[in-house]
């Protein structure tokens, strides 16, 4: 008979080895899902774990992907480390693409390239508003941030609906509800010719080195982890919890609105209602398989962006259905929660005449 027995303090070994059992475990339960479909398990597992890694275009393709992920997760660290719940990221995601895709309607022929950094800024700010209306209903009414977050992604997306169907609709568009194609100007520059990796994937990185030395080299990145572990103590210290609630969503909302922008004016190229990705929701797994830790969100990033290009050939060369991305990120999700049970307790055997 097996037994949940309490450890004496957190095991440092299953803190990190945590979440290298759940991807193994959802390995699995994916290998019998793709029999139960009636699939070739190893030509399933090889879509999602091999396609994306087999060349050069396909890990292009693969940074694409994970580079929204990676910056609104960065974003969401904060947050929750900070005892902050935003839920509501994809929205901000999809404001700030709104606001960077405004910016980029007015662009013309002679437009200057430094078009992009107002773009860029746009998608920032708008993320940031976006955001802030959380932190102040929190702030003033002490609503509850996971339900004002998740509502306003619903809000943002009819937001969006209306504007590529109304006052930015392509009068030349074929009634398409859709924007007009940003000039070439405003396109974020790539890294190579031949790829769609942008500078993005630059300003990812260059976030998580940042967000590490504000986590663990500054004083205002140790009042926010403070005031999430033990906000008694947060107070004694003297640190606002004022202060890293809006420090918090405003990161987090920012982070959002930046990766809209860059989305927006770089794969994706005009607004549409096809904005909203589920990179917002994603990036939460994202978060939590990283253990909230920059250098562990870039290598979960990855693995998610696998699962994204893994469902889209799942659905053309194996006829499932696209939805199998949802699958595979929930399993994911649901096998670290349960396997993170192994950090605060150990599974002990009581044998059958004990336990009789």
């Amino acid at each position: 008979m097996l037994k949940l027995e309490a450890r004496p303090e957190p095991s440092k070994f299953w803190s990190f080895g945590s979440p290298l059992l759940a991807l193994a475990v959802t390995v699995l339960i994916g290998t019998l899902l793709f029999v139960a479909l009636g699939k070739d398990p190893l030509r399933g597992l090889g879509v999602f774990f091999w396609e994306p890694l087999r060349n050069a275009y396909a890990l292009g393709e693969l940074m694409v992907k994970a580079t929204p992920l990676l910056i609104i997760a960065l974003g969401l660290a904060v947050c929750f480390r900070s005892n902050v719940w935003n839920i509501g990221a994809e929205g901000q995601f999809v404001i700030g693409a709104v606001c960077a895709g405004c910016v980029a309607l007015m662009a013309g022929k002679g437009t200057s390239g430094w078009i992009v950094v107002p773009i860029l800024l746009a998608g920032i700010l708008g993320g940031m508003v976006w955001a802030g209306i959380v932190a102040l209903l929190r702030d003033r009414f002490n609503a509850s941030e996971i339900l004002v977050s998740l509502m306003l992604v619903y809000v943002a997306i009819q937001l969006l609906g209306y504007l590529v169907q109304g006052p930015l609709k392509d009068p030349g568009g074929y009634n398409f509800p859709q924007s007009k194609t940003f000039e070439a100007i405003t396109q974020i520059p790539r890294l190579m010719k031949g790829s769609r990796v942008s500078i993005g994937l630059l300003i990812a990185l260059v976030g998580a080195g940042a967000l590490w030395v504000f986590l663990f080299r500054t004083r205002a990145g140790f009042a926010q982890q403070v005031g999430g572990l033990a906000p008694a103590a947060a107070r004694y210290a003297g640190f606002s919890s004022r202060r890293a609630l809006w420090i918090a969503l405003l990161t987090s909302g920012g982070a959002a609105g930046l990766a809209g922008a860059l989305e927006v004016a770089g794969p994706i190229g005009q607004l549409t209602p096809y904005v909203p990705a589920g990179y917002g929701f994603a990036a939460i797994i994202v978060a939590f398989v990283g253990r909230l830790h920059p250098v562990g969100m870039v290598f979960s990033a990855v693995l998610m962006s696998m699962f994204y290009i893994g469902g889209e050939l799942a659905q053309s060369r194996l006829g499932l259905p696209k939805s199998l991305t949802g699958v595979f990120q929930g399993l994911l999700l649901f096998t670290l929660l349960a396997c993170d049970t192994l950090i605060a307790y150990r599974v002990r055997f009581t044998g059958l005449r004990r336990a009789a």
